[in-house]
Formats: structure tokens, sequence, C-alpha cells
């Protein structure tokens, strides 16, 4: 009588912790790929519905009757729902991708700089100052430019929106115990404690329209790169977000380096 094989999908979980370990990320990859792959199959027909939408759209730009005024605005809401669902799509498909980074010797000065370049006209027009506090001795670490430069920007971003009438941010580069610390401070309206628990849980968003992913994304990014990130906020003051990148083995600390501490959350008046 012959017995079925067993498939590594039909045994449990092996019991060492470094077997246990490599089971739990061989299962996140299966499902990574498998929401990866529905993600693009929705794309498919997506991408039909708003083509025949924009067609359609043509076809009503010049509404004679109450009746035609009210299918374009019709028209107009799933359009807009389109986008919505795309830009879902698309930011998914981003987060399901993290996984291998190409990590090279870089500068994270470069990164965030690159970073406060692009959003320094924003904030200027918002009437926030960008306080900056660089190391020019700042040691290399490995990073992927691309997608480092992508979390940075979604970190201070979201500080800039926390900002609608001014204030500042500041931004601080050091090297710090085995590694480089990045600090950004901002005096926006921070967060509740339930959002500062949550903000970092895909598909959690306090924005309307927002997707959710911005945040748990931009985590993704750092932790692919073995950094650890640490958030601090208080309704009214402001918020912190405080990231810690490890140095390559080799590259040593600097001698008789004195230590600098940053300014945290400012103090009310």
């Amino acid at each position: 009588m012959n017995h079925p094989s067993s498939s590594p999908h039909d045994s449990h979980p092996p019991t060492s912790e470094k077997s246990r370990d490599q089971y739990l990320m061989d299962q996140y990859n299966e499902i990574a790929r498998l929401a990866g792959s529905l993600a693009h199959e929705i794309k498919t027909p997506l991408s039909v519905i708003r083509m025949n939408m924009e067609l359609l759209a043509e076809d009503m730009q010049d509404p004679q009757t109450p009746q035609q005024r009210r299918a374009q605005q019709k028209v107009a809401t799933v359009q807009e729902q389109c986008e919505r669902l795309q830009g879902l799509l698309d930011d998914f498909l981003r987060f399901a991708r993290i996984r291998d980074l190409n990590l090279l010797p870089g500068n994270l000065n470069d990164q965030i700089e690159r970073v406060l370049n692009f959003v320094e006209p924003q904030a200027n027009q918002q009437g926030i100052d960008i306080i900056r506090y660089l190391d020019p001795e700042l040691p290399s670490i490995n990073l992927d430019a691309e997608l480092l430069y992508s979390a940075l920007l979604n970190l201070v971003v979201n500080a800039i929106q926390a900002m609608p009438d001014g204030g500042s941010l500041m931004v601080q580069t050091r090297e710090f115990r085995n590694g480089v610390l990045l600090r950004l401070v901002d005096t926006g309206c921070g967060m509740s404690d339930t959002t500062a628990l949550r903000m970092f849980d895909p598909f959690y968003s306090t924005k309307e329209g927002g997707s959710g992913l911005g945040l748990p994304l931009a985590k993704k990014i750092i932790e692919a790169h073995h950094a650890t990130i640490d958030v601090q906020s208080e309704l009214g003051r402001g918020t912190q977000f405080t990231l810690e990148f490890p140095l390559p083995p080799r590259i040593g600390r600097k001698k008789n380096q004195p230590p600098i501490d940053a300014p945290s959350l400012p103090d009310g008046e």
C-alpha cells in the first residue's frame, strides 16, 4: 500500500528557533507572492474600467439636461474612486515587494538632503522652518539609495502635513553608539496614543483618502536596512522620529568624539 508523501506545506512547523524563523519567512514570502499576484490581477480589469470611464466622460462633456448632468457627476465619482483604488494597489505592490535591498555604502546626509531640498518649497509656502544639524563627519552606512529616499520622504512629508499653519522641523544626524542616528522633530499637531500605536499598521490611516500604507512601507524599508525606528508624540506639541542605522562591521567609531545631545520635543509655552 502506497503512503502519500508529505510536502513542506503539510508538515508541522519546525521546533528549533532557526528552523521556525525560516518557516515563518517562507510562509510570509508565499503570502506576499500570492497577494502581489492578486493585486496584479485586479489592476488589469481596473485599467479597462478607467479607460472606458474616460471615454464615457468625453462623450458627456457638454450635458444638456439635468439627467445628463447627474450622469456626468456619477462618472466623475467613479473615476475618482478608480484613481484611489489605483493608488492603493500601487502602494500595496510596493509594500509586498520590499524583501531584498541593493545595499551599498552611502551617506545618510546625502539622502536626507535630497528629501529636504525636495520639500523645501512646500515648507516655505506653509511657513515651516527646516533646521539642520547634520554631522559633516558622519560615517558611511549600507543603504539602498532609492528605497531609503522613499522612506525618508514619507516621514518628512508627514511632518510637513502636520504643520499646515507653520512651525519648525529639526533634522539631526550623528554617530550614535555603534551606528548612525537620524532624528526628525516637528512642532505639528502631534498624535493621540491610539494613532501612535497603530500608525505603522497596514491600511490604518487618519487622513481622508489615505491608503494607510505609506508609513508601514517606510517602516518596512527602514527595518530592511537592519535599522530601527522609534516615535514619540504628544497632541498639541509635535512628533519625534528617531532612526538608528548600524555601521558596517569594519567601520568603527571615531575616536574622542564628544556626545551630542539633540533637542527633543519643544516645551510648551
